[in-house]
């Protein structure tokens, strides 16, 4: 069983749901990744997604463009991302790794060598924002051949026949974009997110997390009322910015564990009615 099943069904055993963090590698320096990484599982993180940099973030809001560009400039490489998840995995082997970014760089590495490093690194999934389900099944192929999950996202606008490509291709859980536009953007439409997940998983048969516009305690736990799992990036990569160097990590673990207990109260106030 993957790492990422294994954790939606243990959360799903206790009633509680995954919080999943991003953070770019590279921002605000390669150095502070790895302690990045480790300041979210001790916010309470049970999945981390990992930003791959890149030049052209098309799907990406401002704030992310930020930490790509920020990571960029530091030099940060696909090869680079890689080796910082396998020094993570040396300290971690229960906390599945994510890596989420654009096709480009795993296209000039080569699909199969960056299959069979990610593996050896020991990532668990990998999103790419700009690979559509029906585009990609060979490359869905090759991750699923080495024990990686290819992941997908689903939007307000997807079809009956995208969630059937998706179910067909992806494996892991789903992403669901929560808002029309790009990472970071505001006015989350909660009763839209009711409506449209429940219908989701039975048709993809997968867990379901949700992103996009989730900023503080109180839009995660009503997110996490209908959804599987909580995915929080812009916020974070924000508490980033604002923090001193050698601050960002606690300050990363202390906003983190805030999300993590509303979460957590949820799943309580559940038990208790």
């Amino acid at each position: 069983m993957s790492r990422i099943k294994n954790t939606f069904e243990k959360l799903s055993g206790q009633g509680r749901k995954a919080l999943i963090p991003f953070i770019t590698a590279g921002d605000p320096d390669p150095a502070l990744t790895l302690p990045l990484m480790r300041a979210l599982v001790a916010g309470g993180a049970d999945i981390i997604e990992l930003g791959v940099p890149f030049s052209d973030p098309m799907a990406d809001g401002p704030t992310i463009q930020r930490a790509s560009e920020r990571a960029l400039k530091h030099g940060m490489s696909l090869r680079q991302v890689l080796a910082i998840v396998r020094e993570f995995r040396a300290g971690d082997i229960a906390t599945p790794v994510v890596l989420m970014g654009y096709a480009n760089p795993i296209e000039a590495m080569g699909v199969g060598a960056f299959a069979a490093e990610a593996k050896q690194a020991g990532v668990d999934g990998v999103l790419v924002v700009d690979y559509p389900p029906e585009e990609c099944v060979d490359f869905a192929a090759k991750l699923k051949a080495v024990g990686i999950d290819p992941i997908f996202l689903l939007a307000p606008t997807s079809t009956d026949d995208r969630f059937g490509q998706v179910a067909e291709v992806g494996r892991g859980y789903i992403y669901y974009v929560s808002l029309k536009g790009v990472t970071g953007a505001g006015h989350l439409d909660l009763d839209e997110v009711a409506r449209r997940i429940p219908a989701i998983r039975q048709k993809v048969g997968m867990p379901v997390g949700v992103g996009f516009g989730i900023r503080d305690a109180d839009s995660a736990r009503r997110i996490a009322a209908v959804a599987d799992a909580v995915v929080i990036g812009s916020r974070l990569i924000e508490e980033i910015e604002n923090s001193p160097r050698e601050q960002a990590a606690a300050n990363v673990t202390t906003f983190l564990r805030g999300i993590r207990s509303a979460l957590d109260e949820l799943a309580v106030s559940r038990e208790a009615s």
